[in-house]
């Protein structure tokens, strides 16, 4: 299989997973690298009248996951660990995460992410380990 192929059935993959309906990001797989975007809703805000943690850790963790899962094409990645890393508050705009794989071992990928407003300012950083769990990518999972 080609790798552009590959990408393309990961986006739907994501696209189509249930907790993305909330969340309504779009999603660009390349090599070894991943963009989300999230506009950002009301209803993403804490008390304090900004995006809640949450917002930022799904962002980061997601791109910094498909990034990884762009050079695997075997099974379904796990998050193994992942930090996050606040820079500061977002209240409106989009959310732009963007996640590179750093190292590739056989057994785990290392990669890292940042997240940023629309006027360019950084907001967030993550890194995360992701290993191959035992669920084959296939239409089962919605990889088509």
């Amino acid at each position: 299989m080609s790798s552009e192929l590959h990408w393309r059935r990961l986006e739907r993959l994501y696209l189509a997973a249930p907790v993305n309906v909330y969340w309504a990001p779009s999603i660009t797989i390349s090599e070894r690298a991943c963009e989300i975007v999230i506009p950002i809703r009301n209803d993403f805000f804490h008390a304090a009248g900004a995006a809640h943690g949450v917002t930022y850790f799904k962002a980061l963790d997601d791109a910094a996951y498909f990034a990884a899962s762009s050079i695997h094409e075997e099974f379904f990645l796990v998050t193994a660990s992942f930090h996050l890393t606040f820079v500061r508050p977002i209240s409106s705009g989009a959310l732009h995460a963007h996640g590179t794989v750093v190292q590739a071992t056989k057994s785990l990928i290392f990669a890292e992410s940042i997240a940023r407003d629309s006027e360019g300012r950084d907001i967030g950083h993550g890194s995360g380990v992701f290993a191959p769990s035992r669920i084959r990518l296939d239409g089962d999972v919605g990889y088509r």
